[in-house]
């Protein structure tokens, strides 16, 4: 939701200039820097186990950053593949599943409902994303269709830098996140059946 608004003016101040950089410069594949961002979000969530708040925070949002620029590098060089799509998708669930075991291994002892939650709802929330885009024409920019939602990846790292720098709101942040992805699933299939 939040991506929606501000994607593009973030694309042109922070993406494409390096992306333009990395092109001119290195001319590296796309599919190097998803694994890197891959690495950064298993390496957050390794300081959110370890208790290290700010360099988890940070390596976090590394992630993310790589995240958008390897997208926006691919479609710069033209080096857009169906590979890459799969390899973005499954790379970004492996580093989200990293986040949530990392809060969850700081305090096991309490926190293993709303993790179990946590992660349903985000089971449920993708499977409505990856089924509702098999059956809608692509007619976006991404190598698949893309159905926007209420919380997105850019609002899901928000949840995660919260539920890390607030720990002691742990069990009512998981309660809204859950509450939010399912309203996004809902919503989702609600739009797919109209």
């Amino acid at each position: 939701m939040v991506e929606h608004y501000i994607k593009p003016l973030y694309d042109k101040i922070f993406i494409m200039p390096v992306a333009r950089h990395i092109h001119n410069t290195t001319n590296q594949h796309p599919i190097l820097l998803t694994c890197i961002s891959c690495i950064t979000g298993i390496i957050a969530a390794i300081f959110i186990a370890l208790n290290f708040p700010i360099m988890a925070c940070l390596f976090l949002l590394l992630s993310g950053y790589l995240d958008s620029l390897d997208g926006a590098y691919a479609r710069l060089t033209s080096k857009t593949s169906q590979k890459g799509a799969v390899l973005d998708i499954i790379s970004d669930r492996i580093v989200e599943l990293a986040i949530v075991i990392g809060l969850y291994l700081l305090h096991p002892e309490i926190r293993d409902l709303a993790i179990v939650l946590m992660l349903g709802s985000m089971f449920l929330c993708i499977t409505s994303f990856l089924v509702v885009g098999i059956f809608n024409q692509n007619d976006g920019q991404k190598s698949f269709h893309y159905s926007p939602g209420i919380i997105e990846r850019p609002e899901t790292f928000l949840f995660f830098i919260a539920m890390i720098f607030l720990p002691q709101f742990f069990s009512l942040l998981a309660f809204i996140f859950v509450c939010l992805v399912l309203l996004t699933a809902f919503v989702r299939l609600r739009q797919f059946f109209k």
